[in-house]
């Protein structure tokens, strides 16, 4: 019987011996994230033609990416965005979003829906008196070219540019 109580305790001396200089767990791998790059600086326009034409050419990439932020930001509180149904004499047949909420809805809901992979106002009509501008532009949708269908206003609000209507479809059909 000693002997077997000498087992026993022989058995249990060693069991807590391994308990007891068990390697600790191997701990988890610290991951370290990369710094992120600075963004590019948004060039300074060097004149007020220029910062229009900058912001409507912003206006056309937010489209393609789908950027509701960019698109928000450009965008003066009042905003009114006009769809003149291809009669620009014809004001009353005008479908209308007007105020910020309803031009971000008409960007959800109407034009991102359809994805274009291209959104180009060109040949940029720029006049300017104060802190207002005028512009005429040819848009590029996808396939769809626009002569002079359409006419934005802008201001300048607190020394920044905005824009502040766009009515489209002007080119009669």
């Amino acid at each position: 019987m000693r002997r077997f109580f000498t087992g026993l305790l022989f058995i249990a001396f060693l069991l807590s011996a391994v308990s007891c200089g068990e390697t600790p767990p191997t701990p988890l791998p610290v991951i370290t994230l990369p710094t992120k790059a600075p963004p590019t600086a948004t060039p300074v326009p060097a004149s007020d033609e220029e910062a229009v034409a900058q912001l409507i050419r912003a206006e056309g990439e937010g489209v393609v990416q789908q950027d509701i932020d960019r698109l928000m930001d450009i965008w003066a509180d009042d905003g009114v965005i006009a769809d003149a149904k291809h009669t620009p004499e014809d004001a009353q047949d005008d479908a209308k979003w007007q105020g910020k909420e309803a031009i971000r809805q008409r960007y959800v809901n109407l034009v991102f829906p359809s994805a274009p992979m291209q959104a180009e106002a060109g040949d940029l009509q720029v006049s300017i008196e104060g802190d207002k501008a005028t512009v005429t532009s040819t848009t590029n949708i996808g396939d769809e070219v626009s002569p002079k269908g359409d006419r934005w206003t802008l201001e300048k609000r607190n020394g920044r540019w905005y824009i502040v209507s766009l009515t489209y479809n002007l080119e009669p059909k």
